[in-house]
């Protein structure tokens, strides 16, 4: 299952049992005591665990039960389908395993069935169709295979059929057909074959098709634009031919996607007739000729993308009545002439990418009226002229690139211009850098790097890959290079800090100390019997007590791991359930006894699901312990780097961990709180395999220290560390953790280190990723343990996140809540067609 593949990597000594279904959940309606009022229950968006009571299945008058986005683990009991007066139920957003049971009857009531975001396995019951009255079944994102059982044909009433991002196979069956009111069908990301079927023209009342990802040939059936669908995608098949759109075609389309097929000829003129058509998807396909100027009467179109194609021609200045147009996409083309004026009547465009053609002429000044615009993409062009004073009207840009041109002259003045990244202006030998002119301003540092085979730390700096350069890049760090840095007063004064720090630090070990190990009675002393004595607090619920005893708690070995701020041991509460323990090791540099207080209350109540909770602490004067939950899971960083290929974490499981993770920081931030300290480390797997976000907000226990005495401090961080930690001007914020942030995806994604160390080099993963991008090669620095089980376009558009988030200049990274709107449209882009940005 999804959940073990994640956990292998796992020690044994990590692992817990699974609970056992009598004592993790009550039994709702125990037979003879139901109590006959109850119709409906609802106990979804919770935290609830453990296994689906068996007993729920004697609940004869219940109408509806919806355990939705819950932790609930195991099967689903048998004998539940029998319930003769269940109408809807939904168990989606679980972590439930094993094969769904059969066993619908015909006289089954089921009108509503939700499956989804499982861990379910094996064929689709056989018998399901048996359910006769149903009108929605949702099967998606779980691990079924098999193909379409035939029983599925006898649900004239169904409305909706979804089974996408499975591992279903075979042919797309012609009887869908018979199945006369379905209004929505998903099978997406399977592994379906073969043409699709003409048949599926019998559904009348069809409005939406995704058959995107999957391994369907021939052309594109007629139906596409014969019935009144309203949403469709093939994306990502190895369909061909021409896009043939006939006279009399329906024109009820609001979402179109083909790209990633082979599809080949000019994009048909009445394509622009669909009046209502919100997203326009043709990208990397073989389709040639010139964009229809008929696509400005559009008015309604907010995504337009025919990038990776062979267009030529011009941009035409007609685009300009797309009004509505929020993401324009014509990069990688053969298109020639100028950027029409009229694109600044485009007064939504968000994001603009023209990259890779031979368009000429200058830059618009029109585009300085596109104040929505973040991110523009001109590289690898031929234009010419200066860039426009009226750039320096947006105030949302993020990117804007155009490197790989013939541009001259000075840059505007703007913020974002003054800190612009070099990589966004290579290779425009007249144009203004402020890397290349001491008068166009200061930039920030590269990331800081600590080599860990150094006995002195040193803080160093790694200089920028050249972007036109076709060869691999490594980043060099010379003798001199060090010396130049190290000679910097700033960083001397903090190398001094560390060093006296850390005299102390031995200093105070060469003295006999007590033991550590501490006994039960003095863990419950209340500091109020005792002054000298150590107090404990327990957050909500649990033992304040420990059942392996004081001997255990910082025995050695219980020990977990080790970080910047301390150890990490397990034990286990009187209760039975296991707490990780941290001791700090830092006690000389802890805020006073009530700071310390008050700043771990304030971390106790961070409660999220993707966070890891804090449990309680212990306080002395020479000891503070820090108590969370254990997660048996491991870290992120052995699951990436110390597992074998066979049980190397999977595309969707990456994904996932990317998207917790920002979840976790956004709820973070939305409370005040910065990590500081965010890596692949600090990312732990609970028994489901979500990931959790550790270590945080440890740095607000410490005082107020020098700069370089916190990185000290967390300098196991290594390449994660935001270029604002040298700089003593720049305040820390948020925006540091959305740079370890950047970081830590472009690792998940790639499978590398943050920051490799060679014999005589030193490799830093943005920058090795950074001209990846810029040559054309992302595919080469995908973790070659996926084996082609990921597709590129949702690969690109995260990367291309990454290296946003590590923009050396703080406000050039979105915040966390941009992040995960990103992420999550590239997740699921039929859903959101118009709120893309990279």
């Amino acid at each position: 299952s999804r959940a073990a593949s994640r956990a292998r990597c796992s020690a044994s000594t990590r692992s817990s049992p699974s609970p056992s279904p009598a004592t993790t959940s009550p039994a709702p309606c125990s037979r003879g005591s139901s109590p006959p009022s109850i119709r409906a229950i609802s106990l979804a968006d919770n935290e609830l665990s453990g296994y689906i009571p068996p007993a729920v299945a004697s609940c004869s008058s219940l109408l509806s039960l919806n355990l939705s986005s819950n932790r609930l683990a195991g099967p689903i009991p048998d004998g539940i389908w029998s319930l003769p007066s269940l109408r809807s139920l939904d168990l989606s957003g679980n972590s439930l395993s094993g094969s769904v049971p059969g066993g619908f009857p015909r006289s089954s009531s089921l009108r509503a069935l939700d499956l989804s975001r499982n861990l379910f396995a094996g064929g689709i019951p056989a018998d399901v169709g048996e359910a006769a009255l149903l009108k929605s079944l949702d099967l998606g994102r779980n691990f079924f295979t098999g193909g379409l059982p035939d029983s599925l044909r006898r649900l004239t009433a169904l409305r909706f059929l979804g089974a996408g991002s499975n591992a279903l196979a075979g042919e797309v069956p012609a009887w869908i057909g018979e199945m006369w009111s379905l209004e929505r069908l998903d099978l997406s990301g399977n592994r379906f074959a073969g043409v699709i079927p003409d048949d599926i023209a019998k559904c009348k009342n069809l409005l939406e098709a995704d058959l995107s990802r999957n391994a369907l040939t021939g052309e594109l059936p007629w139906w596409v634009f014969g019935l009144p669908l309203q949403r469709v995608s093939v994306a990502g098949n190895k369909l061909e031919g021409w896009v043939k759109v006939p006279g009399d075609a329906a024109l009820a389309l609001h979402v179109l996607d083909l790209s990633s097929n082979a599809f080949s000829g000019g994009i048909p003129p009445q394509i622009t007739a669909f009046a209502g058509l919100q997203f326009l998807n043709l990208s990397s396909n073989s389709i040639s000729g010139q964009l229809p100027a008929g696509i400005g009467g559009m008015r309604l179109l907010e995504v337009l993308d025919v990038s990776a194609n062979t267009l030529t021609g011009s941009v035409p200045p007609e685009i300009g009545g797309a009004v509505a147009l929020r993401v324009l996409r014509m990069g990688d083309n053969s298109l020639t002439g100028r950027i029409p004026a009229q694109i600044g009547s485009c007064s939504s465009l968000v994001a603009l990418d023209l990259s890779h053609n031979d368009i000429t002429g200058p830059i618009p000044s029109t585009l300085g009226n596109l104040t929505s615009l973040q991110a523009v993409d001109l590289s690898q062009n031929k234009l010419n002229g200066t860039l426009p004073v009226e750039l320096s009207n947006l105030p949302s840009l993020h990117i804007f690139d155009v490197s790989h041109n013939l541009l001259s002259g000075n840059l505007p003045n703007s913020r974002f211009f003054d800190n612009i990244p070099d990589y966004f202006l290579s290779d425009n030998s007249g144009l203004c850098s402020s890397r290349k002119n001491n008068s166009c301003g200061a930039v920030m540092p590269k990331p800081i790097v600590l080599n860990p085979n150094s006995s002195s730390n040193p803080l160093s700096q790694s200089t920028p890959s050249s972007p036109s350069s076709k060869h691999h890049k490594k980043i060099i760090l010379s003798v001199s290079t060090l010396i130049a840095i190290a000679g910097g007063a700033a960083i001397a004064i903090g190398v001094i800090t560390v060093t006296v720090l850390n005299r102390r630090v031995r200093s105070a070990a060469s003295h006999p100390k007590p033991a550590i190990a501490l006994s039960d009675d003095y863990l419950s002393q209340s500091p109020e019997n005792d002054a000298s004595s150590g107090k404990l607090v327990m957050f909500g619920k649990g033992s304040p007590e420990f059942s392996t005893g004081g001997h255990a708690l910082l025995n050695k070995d219980c020990e977990l791991g080790r970080g910047g701020f301390g150890a990490v041991y397990k034990t286990v509460l009187r209760d039975g359930q296991p707490v990780a323990i941290k001791k700090l090791t830092v006690s000389s540099l802890v805020k006073s006894k009530d700071d310390f207080e008050r700043q771990v209350k304030v971390l106790s109540k961070m409660r999220h699901h993707n966070i890891v909770t804090l449990r309680g602490f212990y306080w002395t004067s020479s000891l503070q312990l820090l108590i969370y939950d254990y997660l048996p899971g491991g870290n992120l960083h052995k699951h990436l780097h110390e597992c074998t290929e066979e049980n190397t974490l999977s595309w969707m499981e990456r994904f996932d961990i990317i998207i917790g993770v920002a979840r976790g920081l956004m709820h973070l931030h939305q409370h005040g709180v910065v990590h500081y300290n965010l890596k692949s480390s600090n990312v732990l797997l609970d028994s489901n395999g979500e990931p959790r976000v550790g270590d945080y907000g440890l740095a607000s226990l410490l005082p107020m220290l020098d700069r370089y005495v916190l990185s000290s401090k967390i300098q196991s961080a290594l390449g994660y560390m935001a270029p604002e930690f040298a700089c003593k001007t720049v305040k820390i914020t948020e925006k540091c953790d959305v740079y370890g942030f950047g970081v830590l995806a472009l690792e998940i994604l790639t499978g590398r280190r943050p920051v490799e160390y060679l014999e005589d080099d030193v490799v830093v993963l943005c920058d090795l990723v950074r001209s990846a991008l810029e040559e054309g090669r992302l595919e080469d620095c995908m973790d070659p343990r996926l084996c082609g089980e990921f597709a590129m376009e949702e690969a690109i558009p995260i990367i291309k996140l990454g290296l946003v988030c590590t923009s050396q200049v703080p406000s050039n990274r979105p915040d966390m809540g941009e992040v995960l709107s990103i992420l999550e449209v590239v997740r699921s882009p039929q859903d959101s067609p118009g709120d893309e940005m990279v």
